[in-house]
């Protein structure tokens, strides 16, 4: 839906964008001031798509609420879980095999694979570009056969349980992985060749939605946002979790601050998690893939809070327990919303045309900043 909802007193026109619209990519809904062309202000309402999760865990238990975070950035629902388990496991001060802390990160890296891959091709399409949307879909296709396979499940995934994850990995799982990587280091190549290094798509890139690292830091974006601005956010480098402290890769950050930026970013980070899952997938430990935990669990009473790195930033559980069976209160701080903060300071100045390119580097996924 694309409708003119008026005039200001100083002329400028107000035209309505979504909640309705393929580049919103959900039901996002943004009031948009227009002079001419030229972008004067952004405004984003919110709440199309609210279901009160945070209200909603505290009426289940430890083990339930965890799935709810599976409908929030539902492309990366392996890293929300995984979050959700660490702050479980914090609380209750369980250690977690050795064998359990590896599948999860490479669950967790799948997860982003299969997120930028999607990413990759509805930003090219947004721009224009069809063709790539059916690349990436390919290999995207591979990582869900995983998923699959392993979990049950294609797209919401509950997998990770405090202690450790549900159930082994399938015993196809390490030769499905390692093909998949091996055709992803061929292919990467191929997407610079037809998006990246394409001249229409960079013009339409460089230069646009700018964002200073100060001005990242004080909106409070994180994930590739923030480092393309060269903020240096990276959790699985900060504050490591599970085996990430002992496994060698790099923290993308470029100082460019505009959607290449951003884009660039991106890619870089799939190598970056193809490398992780190359150091992991033929030494993954022998053992139980899960701790042993009471069937009931409590926390003992105090606050706990955790992160993680998810696809889009940073993903923070905040607990505050009474020593009950579910959650006194729980926070969810989500790195979409903290980004799409930013929207209307990047895009003043700008060409409505380039709005869409703009909300594609947000990587935007609605569910999670509307939970």
């Amino acid at each position: 839906m694309l409708e003119e909802i008026g005039t200001t007193e100083q002329g400028d026109l107000v035209i309505n964008v979504g909640p309705q619209h393929p580049a919103t990519h959900g039901v996002l809904h943004l009031v948009i001031t227009l002079n001419g062309e030229t972008i004067k202000k952004v405004d984003p309402h919110l709440g199309y798509i609210h279901r009160s999760i945070e209200k909603m865990c505290e009426s289940l238990s430890y083990r339930q609420f965890i799935y709810t975070t599976s409908r929030m950035d539902y492309l990366s629902s392996h890293i929300n879980n995984h979050a959700c388990a660490l702050v479980v496991e914090k609380g209750l001060q369980v250690e977690i095999p050795q064998r359990a802390q590896v599948i999860r990160v490479l669950m967790d890296e799948l997860t982003r694979l299969a997120s930028h891959l999607l990413w990759w091709g509805a930003m090219a399409m947004d721009v224009g570009a069809i063709t790539p949307f059916f690349h990436a879909f390919r290999e995207r296709e591979l990582i869900t056969d995983i998923m699959e396979e392993t979990c049950g499940a294609r797209l919401t995934m509950n997998y990770m349980v405090p202690g450790g994850v549900m159930a082994d990995i399938h015993p196809n799982f390490q030769t499905k992985v390692k093909s998949l990587i091996a055709g992803l280091k061929s292919k990467l190549p191929e997407y610079d060749e037809l998006v990246t290094g394409n001249i229409i798509f960079q013009e339409r890139m460089k230069g646009v939605g700018y964002i200073s690292k100060e001005d990242a830091i004080s909106y409070g974006c994180s994930g590739p946002v923030a480092r393309a601005s060269g903020v240096s956010c990276d959790i699985r480098k900060w504050y490591p979790y599970d085996c990430y402290a002992q496994l060698k890769f790099d923290e993308i950050i470029r100082t460019e601050g505009d959607s290449y930026a951003r884009y660039l970013v991106r890619m870089d980070e799939m190598r970056q998690s193809i490398a992780i899952i190359d150091q992991l997938i033929d030494v993954i430990p022998e053992g139980e893939f899960q701790a042993k935990t009471k069937a009931v669990l409590k926390l003992p009473k105090g606050e706990f809070y955790t992160m993680v790195e998810t696809a889009r930033g940073e993903l923070g559980v905040y607990i505050v327990s009474e020593g009950a069976t579910t959650p006194y209160r729980i926070k969810f701080r989500s790195p979409g919303f903290s980004n799409l903060s930013a929207l209307n300071h990047m895009s003043i100045g700008g060409k409505i045309g380039d709005l869409v390119a703009t909300m594609g580097t947000l990587d935007l996924v609605i569910p999670d900043i509307d939970r």
